[in-house]
């Protein structure tokens, strides 16, 4: 994505969000089309956590992050006639794409050639069906192109978590070529996720939109086994196609206040990467964050790094959003040791805030050491969770419930389906 202009007063730097968040999740990793339809439930309930200006259709932005819905996506390799590979052998993404002609052909040119260059193989393109009269005369003003693209894995390739950070250093290479590029409307261009695991639905739009807008959301075959969703209220900002949540990775109700300094570290840091996972493709990253994006997108550029640097999830959030460690009498030695080493290498991302945040196959969510961003979760007696930034955004029956608590300050909740249980804040 281009960086974000000035426009007379307007200083992109200042883009916050203060927003509503939640996630549903089946602990036993069974997909159905029920999640999708409760995260877009979630959503909706969720939507005065929104806002809308001068034109009461267009909002701030919503969207949903799910788990790549592969039999809804067989159904369309069938109708575009082409071959699918089995899940996990492919990966899909979410494209916005310049509306004027020349230059999304240009667009799709550099993902092709690049996509070619990094061992892969393009197996289609795929028109997204989108309904822009569900949306406000604002947001339709600067709607982009919506495409999907499928990408077999490249054969060399043979473990999934080294497919998804060759799909990491690819789309850094796509959007670098596409910034160099210097297109005229090359600022309608991002990559909303590049991912074998997962796919992310959003835009300019209000909650109770999403499902209008997007039809392939009302599919019976559009399953998932979660649905990571937000509803966004942007502080201090304008609102755009991008900067809609979730991100790749997570979506974010709060300010970053340290931004600042994490960005002029991080920029400090990017000449002396190194990674045994990544290797030579190390020097295709930088810049590892969005020049000119909101606080949430650049934490998500951050935490994507970590995680494909091969860290876990809850490794990764503990570096980015550490608990108050130093001065700290009661904690174990060995804990304010983990949090003393890290942050030599990484200072704090600090609030408010309450983080969501999924690879694909682990979900969970964290509240920064202020506290002042809580969210609240409920366990079913069917495997279901629901996690949000307050109570009632589902109608679940009293008698399901096994289970209620709330996000603490500095600890994590967090939920494995491939184990089929939620794993403690000690544990982790």
């Amino acid at each position: 994505m281009h960086s974000i202009s000035r426009d007379g007063m307007y200083q992109p730097f200042y883009e916050h969000d203060a927003c509503g968040i939640g996630f549903v999740v089946n602990l036993k990793g069974e997909s159905s089309h029920t999640i999708v339809r409760q995260g877009i439930q979630v959503l909706e309930n969720l939507v005065h956590r929104g806002a809308c200006g001068c034109d009461p259709e267009t909002g701030d932005g919503a969207g949903m992050l799910v788990r790549l819905p592969h039999r809804f996506f067989q159904e369309e390799a069938a109708r575009l006639a082409f071959d699918l590979p089995a899940f996990g052998d492919y990966a899909a993404g979410m494209v916005f794409l310049p509306k004027d002609t020349n230059d999304c052909a240009a667009c799709k040119t550099i993902i092709e050639k690049s996509i070619a260059d990094e061992g892969h193989t393009l197996l289609a393109w795929r028109e997204v069906p989108c309904d822009s009269g569900a949306i406000g005369a604002l947001a339709r003003s600067n709607e982009p192109r919506i495409e999907q693209v499928f990408i077999k894995r490249g054969e060399a390739i043979t473990d999934a978590d080294a497919f998804e950070r060759k799909l990491y250093v690819l789309r850094r290479v796509i959007e670098n070529q596409v910034r160099e590029a210097d297109l005229e409307n090359g600022g309608q261009f991002y990559l909303s996720s590049l991912s074998a695991r997962t796919i992310v639905y959003k835009g300019l739009m209000l909650a109770d939109q999403m499902d209008r807008y997007y039809s392939d959301l009302s599919q019976p075959a559009f399953e998932s086994y979660l649905a990571l969703v937000h509803q966004r209220y942007s502080t201090n900002t304008l609102p755009t196609w991008p900067l809609a949540q979730p991100f790749r990775y997570l979506c974010h109700n709060g300010e970053i206040n340290t931004l600042r300094g994490n960005i002029n570290m991080m920029r400090s840091r990017e000449h002396h990467l190194e990674s045994p996972e990544f290797g030579p493709d190390v020097a295709k990253l930088p810049p590892v964050h969005t020049e000119g994006a909101s606080d949430s997108a650049i934490l998500d550029n951050s935490f994507e790094l970590l995680v494909q640097g091969g860290r876990t999830a809850p490794h990764a959030m503990m570096m980015l959003i550490p608990e108050p460690w130093s001065g700290h009498e009661s904690m174990p030695d060995f804990k304010r040791a983990f949090y003393e080493y890290h942050a030599c290498m990484q200072e704090p991302w600090d609030g408010p805030a309450s983080i969501a945040f999924t690879d694909g196959i682990r979900i969970g969510a964290v509240l920064d050491r202020n506290g002042l961003r809580p969210s609240r979760y409920w366990v079913t007696s069917d495997d279901f969770v629901v996690l949000a930034s307050e109570v009632g955004v589902l109608d679940v029956p009293e008698d399901k419930i096994i289970k209620k608590g709330r996000l603490e300050p500095g600890r994590m909740f967090y939920i494995d389906t491939a184990e089929h249980r939620i794993i403690d804040d000690d544990e982790i």
